[in-house]
């Protein structure tokens, strides 16, 4: 089972229609499983990635 190394939470709020309906949504984070070097897998969301993989770039 992955870890999940953020604290990143769905975003919730109210979907409107043209005709003004209101309905309750979620706006839920782009979760990935990646493995690390270690064989460990964890849960990131792909900005976390992102970010992640550019400063390994620049410490190279």
């Amino acid at each position: 089972m992955a870890r999940k190394v953020t604290t990143k939470k769905p975003l919730s709020a109210n979907g409107r229609s043209h005709a003004l309906n209101i309905t309750k949504r979620q706006q839920k984070p782009n979760f990935q499983t990646i493995r690390l070097e270690d064989g460990t897998k964890i849960r990131m969301s792909a900005r976390e990635i992102r970010t992640m993989r550019k400063q390994e770039k620049q410490a190279a």
